[in-house]
């Protein structure tokens, strides 16, 4: 009988001829089918069809683990059993110089096989593959033991396909999670909708080395009372739910899968465990646990092990992205010379801090700080000198505040420094203390010079100078201008409130009011 493989097939572009002319050369012959179509033709062709030897997908030059994964399970699922085969499409003339997609390790982690870097390489991979089907000799990479072997994967019997396709399509857009938080707790909802557990949990950790291993808890959540978890409208308002974290400590399992790289079951102290590792790339990023802890409760079966394996591909990839995006909206927000924020992250954090301010009826202030007559450094040493002297000035003002303090480089020599909860006597006697710490210290410009700087100091205070975020920063400013008419090196406080019209500080006394007017049964307006 002649050897057939089946080629998963899609709408991005068609298989390569070189495909079908070096299986065809080898007697083998090639069965297409579509990854798009409907279920119910999907099964009649593959109960018709015979037992092939292997399903073979084309990996695009771009692709990525998170589409890659739902392509395994779809063929996992249609094909059980059946070993899944890789081999690279040749990159089009758009995509040369492009990204080439994940590496052949990765892929088999995935599970995949086999990979062929090229056409010309299938029929020979294919008959390692069909030999090793029954010696068991293609093995994966050592660390990586827990990978179920594709011939004996499974799904538990209780995942109905709406919920397989719901989880995966769920797990597949993790990646827009915005924080490690979010992804964490996106995941234990669909993972809990496949695989029932009392508890689920995510760790991350922090210290890989296994003698000073660390696992720092993520997200958690108690499912021991959630009934029939269903993929309907009600998950996306369960995901915006706070979850309180969890006083207990991860279990010996979740220690033991993040040393060994394996998916861990054990029975601890009557509960049932199971703890699986998040791998993304070549490291390691947290564990993935699930605890059973009602009496009389089964342990996890070696079908629902071999399921979340599959599912922590596209979770550790979530946490790994979710990190970059943090830091890319971190740097958004920071000055790229003197680390500190910038007048992006200060327009939010002000309006943030003056709505907490108007609740709760406290002070915010603002210091406008400018250094005096620092255009002669750049002109005498140049600007080289002039940037390393504005990053000292950053580190001599940042011990001066508070953690919950913000201080901004706004841009040139100024700075602005926001204080909250912080009246104008404190605010006056910060703005001294920095500018007395400025004007003592001697600054290098990063080549042992010595040199001298003073800074001028205006300072407003919400809402007795100003009532809104852009009144606020003006009237430091304008206190600022005020200093350097004084002979610079000075602080000073603007004057009263001229800016706000009568109408607006009527309208802010009446929102004043109403906040502290409690309504019988009702929490205070604001």
């Amino acid at each position: 009988m002649k050897k057939q493989v089946i080629l998963l097939t899609d709408a991005e572009a068609a298989p390569a001829i070189e495909l079908f002319e070096s299986l065809s050369s080898a007697g083998i012959s090639v069965l297409a089918h579509d990854l798009t179509a409907t279920e119910e033709r999907a099964e009649v062709h593959s109960e018709r069809s015979p037992c092939p030897l292997a399903v073979l997908y084309e990996i695009p030059p771009r692709a990525n683990l998170q589409d890659l994964s739902l392509v395994l399970s779809r063929a996992h699922e249609l094909w059980p059993g059946v070993a899944i085969v890789a081999c690279r499409r040749a990159p089009t003339p758009l995509s040369l110089g492009g990204p080439v997609g994940p590496e052949n390790q990765a892929l088999k982690r995935l599970g995949f096989r086999a990979i062929a870097d090229s056409p010309p390489q299938l029929p020979a991979l294919l008959r390692h593959v069909e030999d090793a089907v029954g010696t068991g000799d293609l093995k994966l990479p050592e660390g990586f033991r827990s990978i179920p072997d594709s011939r004996a994967f499974s799904l538990p019997k209780s995942v109905r396909s709406q919920h397989l396709r719901g989880a995966f399509a769920l797990l597949a857009s993790l990646h827009l999670a915005s924080d490690q938080k979010e992804a964490g707790l996106a995941a234990l909802a669909g993972v809990a909708r496949l695989v029932p557990a009392d508890r689920w949990s995510i760790f991350l950790v922090t210290q890989s080395s296994p003698e000073a291993l660390k696992l720092e808890p993520l997200a958690n959540r108690n499912f021991a009372d959630a009934g029939v978890l269903l993929f309907d409208h009600e998950w996306q308002r369960e995901l915006l739910d706070d979850v309180a974290p969890s006083a207990e400590p991860e279990s010996k399992a979740a220690h033991e899968a993040a040393i060994t790289f394996e998916a861990i079951r054990k029975i601890e102290n009557g509960r049932r465990v199971i703890a699986l590792p998040l791998v993304s790339g070549e490291r390691i990023v947290g564990v993935l646990e699930g605890r059973r802890t009602r009496p009389g409760a089964r342990s996890f079966s070696r079908s629902e092990s071999e399921l979340l394996v599959t599912l922590t591909v596209p979770i550790a990839a979530a946490l790994s992205n979710s990190v970059r995006i943090a830091d890319a909206e971190r740097l958004s927000l920071t000055d790229d010379l003197t680390r500190l924020r910038n007048a992006r992250y200060l327009r939010q954090f002000l309006v943030n801090e003056i709505k907490r301010a108007r609740r709760y009826r406290s002070n915010v202030a603002a210091l406008f700080l400018d250094l005096d007559d620092f255009k002669r450094i750049n002109d005498l040493h140049g600007h080289l000198a002039g940037s390393h002297a504005l990053m000292e000035v950053a580190a001599v003002v940042l011990p001066s505040v508070r953690d919950t303090d913000c201080v901004v480089r706004y841009g040139g020599d100024e700075f602005v420094l926001i204080l909250t909860e912080t009246g104008i006597d404190e605010a006056v006697q910060v703005a001294e203390r920095i500018r007395t710490k400025i004007e003592g210290h001697q600054f290098t410009g990063g080549r042992r010079l010595r040199l001298s700087l003073t800074a001028s100091f205006g300072v407003a205070v919400f809402p007795i100078h100003a009532l809104s975020p852009q009144q606020l920063i003006a009237c430091a400013d304008r206190a600022m201008y005020q200093a350097k008419a004084a002979n610079k090196n000075c602080v000073r406080v603007t004057a009263d409130p001229e800016m706000a019209s009568k109408d607006d500080r009527d309208e802010f006394a009446l929102v004043e009011s109403l906040q502290f007017q409690r309504i019988p049964g009702e929490k205070l307006i604001s």
